[in-house]
């Protein structure tokens, strides 16, 4: 697996993964049925912020994830980031390869802690990712996501001290 930083030209790949990931409506609260410039605008992150992808030696797109500051100002020092995987690639260790980038970037980019603002709590394997990666939940705000296939459900504010 290759992770490298996203082009304009993956957007091809990338919008159908993202779109999927929405359309399930069970890990992110973006809009449904956006345009491919929106897609764009919405997750391919300016400096400083940076957006990844995932591909495989094919050049196959597994993943991608976003990354930069959490708040504008004095809050720029506490990093967040979003993640999605391609449905065909979960399971093989994407998501835990795009979050170890993302912790070695925002290191050395000198932030001082990663706030993860809204974790479904029902996204299992994500809470557990964050976890093993040395997240913590500091609070769940109660019912504040609507899932497709389990109702509302809290999300969960994840944060780790770097």
């Amino acid at each position: 697996m290759l992770i490298r930083d996203a082009r304009p030209d993956d957007l091809a790949a990338f919008a159908p993964v993202f779109r999927a990931v929405v359309d399930a409506g069970e890990t992110y609260a973006f809009p449904e049925d956006l345009d491919d410039d929106q897609v764009f605008a919405m997750w391919f992150e300016q400096p400083p912020g940076r957006t990844v992808v995932a591909t495989d030696d094919d050049g196959t797109l597994l993943g991608s994830a976003k990354m930069g500051p959490n708040r504008p100002g004095r809050g720029a020092h506490v990093a967040t980031a979003s993640f999605m995987v391609a449905t065909a690639a979960r399971g093989q260790g994407v998501g835990r390869a795009l979050g170890e980038e993302m912790l070695r970037w925002v290191r050395e980019q000198g932030y001082g802690a990663v706030q993860f603002n809204a974790v479904v709590e029902t996204n299992t394997a994500a809470v557990r990712l964050w976890r093993d990666l040395g997240f913590e939940v500091l609070t769940t705000v109660p019912a504040a996501f609507e899932s497709r296939t389990h109702g509302r459900v809290g999300l969960h504010v994840m944060h780790r001290p770097l």
